[in-house]
């Protein structure tokens, strides 16, 4: 039975919140326990945002599906499993929600609530690390959609874990999270200028995992 919708907007806001703080958060704490080790520090910002994606797509992915992910939407209404009408609104609250949890990250380790992200992310590898991360996100969830539903949160927990060590841009692979984190001057920053390329990228890295998609796995019954 398919929740209401105000059940699974709910849900899709927490669980970008929840994600945001965990990534700004983890960020925050393991630049603190580093001791100016980055590959130190970006080990302690990987596990707990894969941890916490595996926890947040188990908890709420049997209300509103756990995209948390605006790319992730787009693509799931571009295949007819999501109307254009909640897929608005997915993505509505999928970007407050993420700056709602940025915010909370903040105010738990006593930062300034509102900062704009100083770290210049820009260049033709970032570009197409977007694309080659936000593309293998997709692929990984709907190959597991199709054939192995119950493993999407192992899948795609293990998938950013590792994307963000394979990556040159770390694997943001999410315009909600992109956002964001260009409010935060903290480990896991982007600065606002280099947040349009980002989303441009991780947009046509969502477009091309569906052409394939769909001749990998066919699509099922439009809901």
């Amino acid at each position: 039975m398919t929740a209401p919708l105000a059940q699974r907007v709910c849900a899709e806001a927490l669980g970008t919140a929840f994600l945001l703080a965990a990534v700004v958060g983890s960020g925050i704490m393991a630049q603190k326990l580093a001791g100016g080790d980055l590959a130190l520090a970006l080990l302690g910002n990987t596990l707990p945002t894969g941890a916490i994606l595996a926890v947040l797509i188990l908890i709420f992915g049997p209300v509103s599906g756990a995209h948390f992910n605006p790319a992730v939407s787009l693509a799931f209404a571009l295949r007819g499993e999501l109307t254009w009408q909640n897929a608005a609104a997915y993505i509505a609250v999928q970007v407050v929600g993420g700056i709602v949890g940025v915010w909370a990250a903040h105010l738990m380790f006593e930062l300034p609530v509102w900062q704009l992200s100083l770290t210049a992310r820009t260049g033709g590898a970032q570009w197409f690390a977007e694309f080659v991360a936000t593309f293998g996100l997709l692929l990984t969830i709907f190959g597991c959609v199709t054939h192995a539903p119950q493993a999407v949160a192992y899948a795609v927990g293990l998938y950013i874990t590792a994307a963000y060590w394979f990556t040159a841009s770390t694997s943001f692979a999410n315009p909600a999270v992109t956002i964001a984190r260009s409010l935060s001057d903290t480990f896991a920053g982007i600065a606002p200028s280099s947040v349009l390329a980002f989303i441009a990228a991780q947009t046509c890295g969502a477009l091309s995992t569906l052409l394939l998609a769909r001749w990998l796995w066919p699509r099922r019954d439009a809901v």
